[in-house]
């Protein structure tokens, strides 16, 4: 059986892969999703957009970030774009995470994507979108929620019971009793 945390390190070592530039195991760039690996003409700027993963409990945190013209953002379909790019690395973090651990990670979505998108001057600014998956894995222990209020309860009477005399005294008190 596979810990929350065994599946945490197995996602982390899937993004360490992820950089700019990286190569896959027979010299290919490795294909994320993001716009950046787009074919673009030499005289274009080079496209600045990424992504990390951070865990909240038992849900995982896709946060995009991108820099975008404000022709993009005022596309009826911006929304839609930012989101599938956010899909395409969940995707993706899902292939590689069976690819080298050789279980399989589910991720469903918890809510639809926020965005936010910041102007830095008249042409350009930059999104910051975020989208929320309930992690799920082949074999995952889930904590059991229901012992957990009751291993509380038996903390809280343990320590009543326990009455003053019985305490542990306190090292920094320093106040004569």
């Amino acid at each position: 059986m596979a810990s929350v945390m065994d599946v945490i390190t197995g996602i982390s070592q899937v993004v360490a892969q992820t950089y700019d530039g990286a190569l896959d195991e027979n010299g290919e760039p490795i294909k994320v999703g993001l716009k950046r690996e787009e074919e673009y003409e030499i005289t274009d700027k080079r496209i600045v957009d990424g992504f990390k993963v951070k865990f909240h409990g038992e849900n995982m945190i896709i946060s995009y970030q991108s820099e975008v013209s404000m022709k993009e953002v005022h596309d009826k379909n911006f929304k839609n774009e930012i989101a599938a790019r956010i899909s395409n690395v969940a995707a993706y973090l899902k292939k590689e995470y069976r690819k080298l651990k050789g279980q399989t990670l589910s991720l469903s979505e918890v809510d639809e994507p926020s965005m936010v998108v910041q102007a830095t001057s008249r042409h350009r600014s930059w999104v910051q979108a975020k989208g929320t998956y309930s992690l799920s894995a082949e074999g995952l222990e889930s904590p059991d929620a229901a012992s957990e209020p009751e291993k509380l309860d038996n903390a809280v009477k343990k320590f009543l019971e326990m009455g003053r005399d019985q305490a542990p005294k306190l090292q920094n008190v320093t106040r004569k009793e």
